[in-house]
């Protein structure tokens, strides 16, 4: 099919979108089959093109123009609701966006990063907003409450097929796990940290093992996390005072980087497997 005769194609589709005339999904379908490298697209920003805005009705603009001005007046008055309305209506906006992240992941990748990103960063303030705010002072329940907001991110992550949620998750975790050893060991000498934190690395590693068949994306994201907690103990040799020298750190380092380096190397036809 020659050029002009697929910009007309492409022109006729872009009319059937925009006056209803087929389902969106069709016309997506239709598009996939006539568009090629050629044919010029249709000016977009972040996944909406720029005919949807020209041509969108004036009940979209009020619905939009409606939630701005709800979450405006309820952000001003957050502080005079009563903690369970608080606790709803952050629950409430954290969930639409998750929603509608989720829906638009197809149509619109950038635009459903950006709403998880926000839902994220809004679930996580909040609530240490919310525990500053009522003076709780335990510091389990803010290392607490990390822990479930990590668990939400990982949650989310391996829904949505999204890496950086995954990272995000794992790590709030092993941070909660790392503070939850610095309150609980008694005394932290190389010996404790190491067989705190290497089954931990072992544990991970295998699981992106088993993990490889059915979801690569979350294997390699163990494999990742995995790696980097094999170095987690000399890591929080920086954050408190340890029963051991420096040499001792060193030393210690030294071996696991040659110890990883050499078993990557060694495997690597395997681990690649795993995550391409």
């Amino acid at each position: 099919m020659d050029a002009e005769k697929r910009k007309l194609i492409v022109r006729e589709i872009h009319h059937w979108r925009r006056s209803k005339l087929l389902p969106e999904h069709y016309c997506d379908f239709l598009m996939n089959l006539y568009v090629d490298e050629s044919t010029p697209q249709p000016a977009s920003l972040m996944g909406v093109s720029a005919s949807s805005v020209a041509n969108s009705n004036w009940k979209i603009w009020l619905a939009i123009m409606a939630v701005i001005a709800v979450l405006a007046l309820s952000a001003l008055n957050f502080n005079s609701f009563g903690l369970p309305m608080q606790i709803g209506i952050s629950a409430l906006f954290v969930i639409i966006c998750y929603g509608f992240a989720y829906r638009q992941y197809k149509k619109a990748p950038v635009i459903s990063y950006l709403l998880c990103g926000i839902s994220s960063i809004a679930l996580l303030f909040v609530g240490l907003y919310l525990l500053d705010l009522y003076a709780v002072g335990f510091a389990n329940a803010y290392v607490g409450y990390l822990a479930f907001c990590s668990s939400v991110w990982l949650f989310n992550g391996l829904v949505g097929r999204m890496v950086i949620f995954q990272i995000c998750g794992w790590l709030g975790l092993v941070g909660t796990y790392g503070w939850l050893l610095l309150h609980k060991l008694s005394s932290l000498g190389w010996f404790s940290l190491e067989i705190s934190w290497i089954p931990v690395s072992i544990v991970l590693i295998w699981m992106a093992w088993l993990a490889h068949h059915t979801n690569k994306q979350a294997a390699g994201v163990l494999l990742l996390v995995g790696t980097i907690i094999w170095f987690a103990p000399e890591a929080m040799t920086f954050l408190t005072d340890v029963d051991m020298s420096f040499r001792v750190i060193q030393l210690s380092f030294t071996g696991k980087l040659v110890s990883a380096g050499v078993a990557l190397f060694l495997l690597r036809k395997k681990w690649v497997e795993w995550v391409m």
